[in-house]
């Protein structure tokens, strides 16, 4: 069993398209929700109309023409683009594609909602014209195709799949990227999730749910009312430890357990015993490496939780009864904040997105605060960071993806010493 490090950051979000950018945002609490004054996503022809809600999390600094030929342009959409462009990234970091051979190099991507603007944008264009859909509508909108045009970019030829569990897409993602380095599967992968779901028809869907923010996500906050829908994407390259050292990379952070778990009980009403239970399983799974601290150590060493943390009434209070079941009395001592006040909901990306925010604080000492929430709900008694990063430099870390479907995925990381 080989110990997992990861060696390779990329990002395309709302609060920055560089690593440093994304860093510079946690630090200063800037947030990338905002109004949406215009929307290019909609079909021609098509009015913003319907919605209670004006804002969410875009990425508006982002321009295909800059990293992408026209080719791979015309045959993406923006989701795939987030992708390559993001996995590029995570690669240049590492230079892990010039030290493994291609079949033994993996991707490993997630992604819900595939090519949904321009699914939509063609669907609009059928329904309303009886207009062809463009030839290049297939390959634009599969769910794979962010991982298959990676692949292409970069020369992989090992085990490329997508993986689609709503909001827990990206966790569950790297998850098994992390599992097939550790068993020896694959040499090396890079891993993340991606998405660009922000088209009319998708807006109004979740706006039809009513758990949309009308203002803006706080999450954990004692007058919260809701998500805040975003894009993007996040990517890692993995490889083991003793790769890692012997090619003298640069080592961000150790993934040492991942858990998964079902609730199995409601399409869209999360149960804290599925999110406890996909906790305990991703510590479970760091104790059992070979020499690894037990379980009850491990416990007591988690020093921060990077939770899902959507700002819904069900959510936030749901995952707080996951974290005192799992913890007991510690519970209410673990710093916790959810940065989707900072980024929104990206849905199949987020649980990578808040990956790698938790790799930062474990890197640099200091936790994201939870933005915009001021007063924290006492009913969930928990040590919510707000207003300001935390210094603290924590022995484990977990990220918390909740999804509908009841489908929980939990990443614990640990620094690198």
């Amino acid at each position: 069993m080989h110990r997992v490090v990861v060696t390779g950051l990329g990002c395309v979000t709302p609060i920055g398209s560089t690593i440093e950018d994304v860093y510079s945002s946690l630090l200063s609490g800037t947030t990338g929700i905002g109004p949406f004054d215009s929307l290019p996503f909609l079909p021609d022809g098509v009015a913003p109309f319907g919605l209670r809600f004006t804002q969410m999390a875009q990425v508006r600094d982002f321009n295909p023409q800059a990293h992408l030929p026209s080719g791979t342009i015309a045959g993406s959409d923006r989701t795939s683009q987030f992708a390559l462009v993001a996995a590029r990234q995570a690669a240049q970091h590492s230079q892990f594609n010039q030290h493994y051979a291609p079949h033994r190099m993996a991707a490993v991507f997630g992604c819900s909602t595939g090519g949904r603007i321009s699914e939509e944008a063609e669907t609009a264009k059928l329904y309303t014209r009886n207009a062809r859909p463009h030839p290049l509508t297939v390959i634009r909108t599969m769910a794979n195709a962010g991982a298959s045009h990676v692949s292409i970019d970069l020369g992989i030829t090992g085990p490329v799949l997508t993986l689609s569990t709503a909001c827990s897409s990206g966790t569950h993602a790297i998850g098994l990227a992390f599992q097939m380095v550790r068993s020896g599967m694959a040499d090396a992968a890079i891993a993340g999730g991606h998405e660009a779901p922000l088209s009319y028809g998708f807006l109004r869907a979740w706006d039809s749910m009513r758990v949309v923010s009308a203002t803006q996500c706080r999450p954990f906050s004692a007058d919260r009312d809701g998500m805040t829908l975003g894009e993007g994407a996040a990517m890692f390259t993995l490889e083991t430890l003793a790769s890692a050292q012997a090619r003298n990379a640069p080592i961000y952070a150790e993934i040492v357990g991942f858990g998964m778990s079902a609730d199995a009980t409601h399409i869209t009403n999360p149960a804290s015993s599925g999110a406890a239970s996909a906790m305990r399983a991703a510590l479970m799974d760091a104790a059992s490496a070979p020499g690894a601290p037990s379980f009850e150590s491990l416990l007591e060493q988690v020093g921060y939780i990077n939770a899902h943390g959507t700002g819904t009434q069900a959510n936030d209070s749901t995952e707080a009864a996951a974290i005192h079941d799992l913890f007991g009395p510690r519970a209410s001592t673990i710093p916790i904040s959810s940065t989707k006040s900072l980024h929104g909901h990206s849905i199949g990306a987020t649980g990578a997105i808040e990956a790698l925010i938790t790799l930062l604080a474990l890197y640099h000492g200091k936790l994201p605060a939870t933005a915009g929430t001021l007063v924290v709900d006492p009913t969930l008694n928990l040590d919510v960071i707000t207003r300001a990063p935390r210094e603290a430099t924590p022995q484990l870390a977990l990220s918390n993806s909740l999804a509908f479907g009841g489908l929980n995925a939990v990443l614990a990381l640990r620094p690198y010493a």
